[in-house]
């Protein structure tokens, strides 16, 4: 074979762009006696292919059934489930029954003085968030001032 084919080969193998073809070229040339000096060292790397080939494992792999751990899975889920929809069940009773405490007690007084400290906390509690909101208009305003001073329309 031609070394300027093969030194060719070569540089397109380590490209990736090679055929099979070459690549079996390749093989066929640093398999012979006559490789030349400067292409000794890819020897033993187109040789490692050839005898890597050729290697069979002998090494049995176990098979191991399933079936047992199907059975534990699906009663493990059906446990799961249960367990969830149990849950849910006992915790909506619970909720339920302080939903409907909490409106039959809704605005209901008996004493006149207790029914005004209760407006008048609702009525301060509301006022407060009412002045929140408001100091934060403040802040607007105040924003649109400088940015009116530095951006001149």
């Amino acid at each position: 074979m031609e070394l300027n084919k093969i030194e060719d080969i070569i540089e397109k193998y380590f490209q990736g762009e090679t055929s099979i073809a070459e690549e079996n070229q390749l093989k066929e040339y640093f398999s012979s006696p006559n490789v030349a000096q400067h292409l000794e060292q890819y020897k033993p790397m187109f040789g490692y292919f050839s005898q890597a080939k050729e290697q069979k494992s002998t090494y049995e792999i176990p098979l191991q059934s399933k079936k047992r751990n199907v059975a534990w899975l699906s009663i493990a889920a059906s446990a799961v489930l249960l367990l969830g929809i149990g849950t849910y069940f006992f915790v909506s009773e619970k909720n339920d029954t302080a939903v409907v405490a909490s409106q039959t007690e809704l605005g209901t007084y008996d004493d006149p003085e207790e029914a005004l400290k209760a407006t008048q906390k609702a009525l301060a509690l509301l006022s407060n968030n009412v002045n929140v909101g408001i100091e934060s208009v403040q802040y607007i305003k105040e924003y649109e001032q400088s940015k009116n001073k530095i951006f001149k329309q």
